[in-house]
């Protein structure tokens, strides 16, 4: 199938917000919803992936009258990094619990231990009714670095994960869908991964949860160059980050002018601001909209869709 769709399910960082004031952009943390190339790919599980779940649950019994005539859930969930707002949508992930469902779950971690282990004491084991053992679904859950290649085959469940000097040619064709990452250290205190989705001559660039240098992030203008959509980290005004009685400095996230001196140096066709502080209500939010508008840099907001193809 070819389509590259965007859809926004959760923008908000560090909490979630559920008070009306918070209604236009939302109050979830952070999920970003990717349909592209006949997969489903899942950015980020914030509470954003809660409402994603329940409509993918919802599909799933519209498509059969039994268990054996429906059509199972195939996705696989991109983690950026495991801090709570990343990661705490993923117990209420409906089709989690369904036996028929194929998931990938891909992320890194800095510790000792497998991201697994890391969400199974995070989530599950001592703060959730079941352990990350008792989840039903087909899950597979693999650590990625920076050398991993991503790829997803038509009519694969499974994306294949390959070292880029393991590569070789017709490995992937224009009809695949190519992740590659790199992790960013702007963010305390293990760092965050910075996805890439290629398909179809199209990307999409995911850089939620980082901070940016004097002269900007060059790693990231290295990586994203001339991409189609960026996704940046936008979580400041300028004014609170440079607070004289809260600074920001150092938190990891970057302000809005930080993103559009990341999109110009890109080159970035468009780009989304992302990740917003969960002190903006819907009026400070529309301050900041219109203190940064440019045609090609838009606020996110819960059902916000974008197609790239």
């Amino acid at each position: 199938m070819k389509e590259f769709k965007i859809k926004f399910r959760g923008v908000r960082g560090s909490y979630p917000v559920p008070e009306k004031d918070f209604l236009k952009y939302g109050g979830n943390t952070a999920c970003v919803e990717v349909r592209v190339g006949g997969h489903l790919i899942i950015l980020d599980a914030g509470t954003g992936l809660i409402s994603l779940g329940n409509e993918l649950m919802q599909k799933y019994i519209e498509s059969g009258t039994t268990i054996t005539d429906r059509t199972p859930v195939k996705c696989t969930i991109l983690l950026s990094h495991i801090h709570l707002d990343h990661i705490q949508g993923f117990p209420f992930f409906r089709p989690s619990h369904l036996s028929s469902t194929r998931m990938s779950l891909l992320g890194g971690v800095n510790y000792n231990e497998t991201l697994e282990q890391e969400l199974a004491k995070l989530l599950f084991t001592k703060s959730f009714p079941l352990d990350l053992g008792d989840i039903a679904a087909d899950l597979r859950i693999r650590d990625l670095n920076e050398t991993n290649y991503v790829i997803f085959k038509q009519g694969e469940e499974f994306p294949v994960i390959k070292r880029v000097n393991e590569l070789q040619e017709g490995d992937f064709t224009d009809e695949d869908v190519v992740i590659t990452c790199y992790k960013s250290y702007a963010h305390p205190q293990n760092g965050v991964f910075i996805y890439k989705i290629a398909y179809k001559g199209k990307t999409l660039v995911y850089a939620t949860d980082k901070e940016s240098y004097p002269g900007g992030d060059k790693k990231l203008i290295k990586f994203a160059k001339g991409c189609d959509l960026i996704i940046h980290d936008a979580q400041y005004s300028t004014e609170d980050y440079l607070s004289i009685y809260v600074p920001k400095q150092g938190f990891g996230h970057s302000t809005f002018e930080m993103a559009l001196d990341c999109k110009k140096q890109i080159g970035a066709k468009k780009m989304v601001f992302f990740h917003y502080d969960p002190g903006y209500n819907d009026e400070k939010l529309d301050l900041l909209a219109e203190e940064y508008s440019d045609e090609n840099a838009i606020m996110a907001y819960e059902g916000l869709e974008i197609s790239l193809i």
